[in-house]
């Protein structure tokens, strides 16, 4: 379970270029402890991040979205487990 009351980091990657936007969050959910999150901001559904990290991170992903579009979206990912 991840804790809503920790304040978030919120990452808009919606200036950031494409290459490096999915090593920004990757690295970012790794320094995460169980129970931390942020939050991705983003022009476009970030659902192939969400594949990516169920490969990579099996069983330790909290992800809720907050708006889905049509211009932004915002994503909840936390951490649940090690």
């Amino acid at each position: 379970m991840c804790s809503a009351l920790v304040p978030e980091r919120t990452i808009d990657v919606r200036h950031i270029t494409a290459p490096m936007r999915h090593s920004l969050i990757f690295d970012t959910f790794e320094r995460l402890t169980p129970g931390e999150g942020f939050q991705i901001v983003n022009d476009h559904d970030p659902w192939p991040l969400f594949s990516r990290f169920h490969v990579a991170h099996p069983g330790e992903l909290g992800w809720d979205y907050r708006e889905e579009g049509p211009d932004v979206w915002r994503v909840r990912v936390c951490r649940t487990a090690l």
